[in-house]
């Protein structure tokens, strides 16, 4: 999975399937802000779970 963009800000996703973590760094331009953490289940984390999870981080700090 590629990079999620929304606006100025630009979220990248990465996962471990052994040990079912991921995270997605949030950069606004080339500056890296922080990492969101979560876990999921099976070979691989859903594109919905990430997208929600950038959804919710967006509606949080206000970007549209």
């Amino acid at each position: 999975m590629g990079a999620i963009q929304r606006n100025e800000y630009r979220f990248e996703p990465e996962y471990s399937v052994t040990y079912q973590k991921g995270a997605i760094h949030v950069y606004k331009g080339s500056e890296f802000l922080e990492e969101v953490t979560f876990s999921f289940d099976g070979k691989y984390s859903e594109l919905e779970k990430i997208e929600n999870i950038v959804d919710k981080y967006c509606q949080k700090h206000n970007i549209q």
